[in-house]
């Protein structure tokens, strides 16, 4: 279900301020847009996207899930003509998964950077993002653009409806000083190309966190998507091909 047709309830899923979270008609709806996404999914083609040069992209799954749920992603972006690389870091549990310095996904990166000889674009998706930000700001040696999808990192945590499952699996809590060291690097613009694909009617997440916000350089594509599935939005995919190809 998309937000537009919703008519006048569409307001009620927006939230009106970048400290609150999504409200809980937004919440509510996530599985029945997820549905939907993965309808139009069937009906999606690559036909007159831009086409790749083969660079490298290494794509990064959200809080909780593996590089099988970015497959349709990196399909695409092969059939387009990139190199595109799982991260092969399993579930992501945040910190479990990547370390307390995004160190694991840190030689992922530098590993992919061996292979191919040039510099690595990042795709993250929610958290996936957050982690991709990070690894731009310590290592932008090897990063030649970073692009977001859904991704919570200029705002805090609370301003999400996920803030417990992310306790739950990451052992850290929202208010530790590291986490909020994290975030504050991952909001600070970056070196490099980069831009953000985010929704207002995102359920899980404040649509608001997902960018930089008015003037930044950092590109700012607004898409009407829930979270759930959020990469596999035939919106989405179109916007992650365009940004690409707007690349050099």
């Amino acid at each position: 279900m998309d937000a537009a047709a919703l008519g006048g309830n569409a307001v009620a899923m927006i939230p009106q301020t970048a400290t609150e979270p999504p409200p809980r008609l937004a919440f509510a709806l996530e599985p029945p847009r997820a549905a939907l996404t993965l309808a139009e999914l069937a009906r999606f083609r690559i036909a007159g996207l831009p086409r790749g040069d083969g660079r490298p992209v290494l794509v990064s799954p959200g809080l909780g899930n593996t590089d099988r749920s970015n497959f349709v992603l990196r399909g695409m972006l092969r059939r387009l003509g990139y190199r595109p690389y799982p991260w092969r870091l399993g579930r992501n549990f945040g910190v479990r998964t990547v370390g307390p310095d995004c160190e694991k996904l840190i030689a992922r990166v530098e590993e992919i950077e061996r292979e191919t000889g040039g510099k690595v674009t990042l795709i993250g998706v929610s958290l996936g993002g957050v982690m991709s930000r990070i690894v731009a700001h310590r290592r932008p040696d090897l990063v030649r653009a970073v692009l977001t999808v859904s991704a919570p990192f200029a705002g805090p945590p609370g301003a999400t409806n996920v803030w417990r499952a992310f306790q739950a699996l990451t052992g850290e809590r929202i208010a530790d000083p590291a986490v909020i060291r994290r975030l504050e690097e991952a909001a600070r613009p970056l070196p490099m190309p980069s831009a953000a694909i985010w929704s207002r009617s995102d359920g899980f997440v404040n649509g608001l966190i997902c960018q930089e916000g008015e003037g930044a350089e950092c590109r700012a594509v607004e898409v009407r998507s829930g979270h759930l599935f959020v990469q596999m939005k035939p919106q989405v995919l179109r916007a992650v091909a365009e940004i690409l190809g707007s690349w050099d």
